[in-house]
């Protein structure tokens, strides 16, 4: 992998509020590690890294990086924070690196081809991994590793055995046998039928059924029942006796 010139800036605020007003003004809060030294607060212009950016399938390569003020040195771009929802870039972590000592680095792996499983058996194509673990000198990272899956057909796969690395220059740290690529059949959607009991449930009209009273309710309906024949009786029981005292009443006058 070939360097790519970055230019920064020396960042000496920290702290979120700081971060916050970097990216309202245009720029991109970052920090470059070292195994000889103390870590380095910087600041990048943001147009400048997206531009830097646009033109790389990766976000972790080689970068000449020169900080205002200080030495150029070689440096690995480790991580790009993005926003959750915007995608902006957030921070940007640095490793500044020897170019006489091996690194481990994850590379993107690229497939190409049509697979046969999808153009002529209508199958479905499933990137499972997407970049494998190597060890190699800065100098020999590649930005990318390509698979061809043209010849996959539906219930093949290929496993990170099967990618094409340069063994002189790449160790591959994945397991072999991971799986990297592979053809699965189309998932038809099964559609189960009603049984007769309950297409017939469905087809019959809802009963609506008046409220029950409660156990509460019927007994106070019971007791107010009661209560009215015994007043009823009795009235029965003094319309003769009223009669009676009016009788007497009359002979008396």
């Amino acid at each position: 992998m070939k360097a790519v010139a970055l230019k920064a800036q020396p960042r000496n605020l920290q702290g979120k509020q700081n971060a916050g007003r970097l990216r309202r003004g245009g720029a991109v809060p970052g920090i470059v590690y070292g195994a000889d030294q103390a870590a380095q607060l910087v600041q990048l212009n943001e147009h400048d890294l997206l531009l830097f950016l646009k033109g790389h399938t990766s976000e972790h390569f080689l970068v000449d990086l020169t900080v205002e003020g200080s030495k150029p040195c070689k440096a690995l771009i480790k991580e790009i924070q993005r926003h959750p929802v915007s995608g902006r870039i957030e921070h940007v972590d640095f490793n500044s690196i020897s170019m006489t000592r091996k690194l481990r680095v994850e590379v993107p792996v690229k497939l190409i081809g049509e697979p046969v499983g999808v153009a002529q058996q209508g199958g479905v194509l499933d990137h499972i991994m997407r970049a494998i673990l190597v060890e190699c000198l800065p100098a020999d990272i590649p930005e990318q590793l390509t698979l061809d899956v043209s010849a996959l057909n539906i219930g093949q796969r290929l496993s990170v055995a099967d990618v094409p690395v340069d063994k002189n220059k790449l160790t591959v740290l994945s397991a072999a046998d991971q799986p990297v690529a592979a053809v699965a059949a189309p998932r038809a959607e099964e559609e189960v039928a009603p049984t007769a009991a309950e297409a017939a449930a469905a087809a019959e009209p809802e009963v609506l059924t008046a409220k029950k009273p409660e156990e509460g309710e019927a007994g106070a309906a019971g007791e107010g029942k009661e209560e009215g024949k015994k007043e009823a009786g009795k009235k029965e029981a003094g319309k003769p006796a009223a009669a009676e005292k009016g009788k007497e009443e009359a002979k008396k006058k």
